[in-house]
């Protein structure tokens, strides 16, 4: 297998559990493992790579402070610990992003915020304003008020729908254990070490055993599940022991770990899920020069535009249509109905004059538009 590193991608996101930032006995975070980590971050951040932190880690920071000694917590403890965790937990990455001339900024999300539309595009467009200002989001799952996702450490699959929000390139998952085994190593001596996976098998997941920890409550089959949505979406994933200093950089240094290859590029993946898995809100028809532009590679513009039929939000998938209603492409509108409704036929330095604002020229951009013909 060829040498794969992170140095390699664009775009990084990097999930940090429980137990490898917090003590499990004292609930004080691994202040020098931490530190190490945010180098390699800011090594990365050096040369242009864009990195998001998908961090665990405010319940047992906060459990602490308000006496929550005895394990496990009910529901309602784990939610105020969290509350008092969360503050400490983003003051943390704060200060030690600040001594490498970073900016931190704090997300709270839950798993439903990754599956609502209209909250995605929300979420998804605060986080490429945060890149495109070179800041490190770091987010956590909104403990405090999610119900099922807390008490199953879903951060795993979390991170791999900020993966596929973010449209990253590569999702690390930073564990206790370093990659994938077909059977649990600390049961059995006998495991054997899988270095890579091309598709998540029913095999693969009956592999994933027990793997949870007394501070995380996640474990291989939260992993493998994340795994699932990444290669998904075509972005890598990597499994490797974080209890070392430095994690990152060691999995460029040839570190073991177990690496999730997808089977189709980031591109053609969401390609794939924008034609077959979301359904069409409304169409929009264009007229002939515009299908000329389309087949061409162009993004779709307001100027070409003759019709609106639905009633869709922005960010929802439409039909793009012909003069004879042939549909020939589906993709994200930038524009709501409403919206397109006004803009329709309008030239670029028309729009702001149509609606008040500006937004964009294309009323779908050729990365989220594909053709079906």
């Amino acid at each position: 297998m060829p040498k794969m590193k992170l140095t390699a991608s664009k775009r990084l996101v990097v999930k940090i559990g429980s137990a490898l930032l917090v003590d499990e006995s004292s609930g004080h975070i691994h202040q020098q493992w931490l530190a190490s980590l945010i180098e390699d971050i800011a090594q990365y951040a050096s040369h242009d790579q864009q990195v998001i932190i998908v961090s665990s880690g405010s319940i047992n920071l906060g459990r602490g402070s308000l006496g929550f000694n005895r394990l496990p917590l009910k529901l309602e403890e784990k939610q105020a610990a969290a509350a008092a965790g969360q503050i400490r937990l983003a003051h943390i990455y704060q200060t030690m992003l600040a001594k490498h001339q970073l900016c931190a900024a704090q997300i709270l999300l839950t798993l439903s915020d990754s599956e609502d539309r209209k909250r995605y595009i929300n979420a998804k467009n605060t986080l490429e304003t945060l890149l495109k200002a070179k800041a490190i989001p770091i987010i956590n799952e909104n403990d405090t008020i999610a119900t099922t996702e807390i008490r199953f450490g879903d951060n795993d699959r979390l991170a791999a729908r900020i993966a596929q929000m973010s449209e990253a390139d590569t999702l690390v998952l930073l564990s206790d254990i370093d990659g994938l085994y077909d059977s649990d190593p600390r049961k059995n001596a006998q495991a054997r070490f899988i270095p890579e996976v091309k598709e998540i098998t029913t095999d693969i997941l009956n592999m994933a055993g027990d793997t949870s920890t007394t501070v995380g409550s996640g474990g291989m089959i939260t992993k493998l599940k994340a795994a699932q949505i990444a290669m998904g979406s075509g972005c890598r994933m990597v499994i490797a022991n974080g209890k070392a200093q430095h994690p990152l950089s060691n999995i460029d240094k040839g570190e073991r770990c177990t690496w999730f290859i997808p089977a189709l590029s980031r591109h053609k993946a969401r390609k794939n899920w924008i034609r077959h898995h979301l359904q069409p809100q409304g169409k929009i028809i264009i007229n002939d020069g515009a299908v000329t532009a389309l087949q061409n590679g162009k993004s779709l513009l307001a100027a070409g535009a003759t019709a609106i039929e639905g009633h869709f939000q922005k960010g929802e998938v439409v039909c793009v249509c012909t003069q004879s209603s042939m549909e020939i492409a589906r993709g994200l509108c930038n524009y709501s109905a409403d919206e397109s409704q006004k803009i329709l036929g309008k030239k670029s330095d028309e729009i702001e004059a149509a609606l008040g604002y500006f937004a964009s020229s294309e009323l779908i951009h050729r990365n989220n538009l594909v053709l079906l013909n």
